[in-house]
């Protein structure tokens, strides 16, 4: 025991303070992929491109309507998609659209007068 009443060989020694773990250097960004959609817009030339949201009203101005069939076939949208158009059209568009199913269970739509 030493003159302070401890003895030496139990103190703990502080521990040795231990290495901060290395950081990974940051990876270098990837460049941005142009091949995707830049080959579609090159190889279409402007002229061949529409409007698909007055293409689908030129379909509801005919006499006869155009099915949501119709519309998600000449667009290529989703359904509800189509549906949602026809709806923001009635509400914002100011157009009166005239809703209908005929015997087999198709939707119509249709701009009225």
């Amino acid at each position: 025991m030493s003159e302070n009443g401890i003895d030496s060989e139990n103190v703990s020694k502080p521990a040795p303070e231990a290495a901060k773990p290395k950081r990974k250097p940051a990876k270098k960004a990837k460049p941005a992929k142009k091949a995707g959609r830049a080959k579609k817009a090159a190889s279409k030339p402007k002229a061949d491109r529409t409007n698909k949201k007055a293409e689908v009203i030129a379909m509801m101005k005919r006499a006869k309507g155009a099915t949501l069939a119709e519309i998600v076939k000449a667009t290529g949208w989703q359904a509800h998609t189509v549906r949602g158009f026809v709806s923001i059209l009635g509400s914002k568009g100011g157009e009166k659209i005239e809703s209908s199913k005929n015997a087999a269970g198709e939707r119509t739509y249709k701009i009225g007068k």
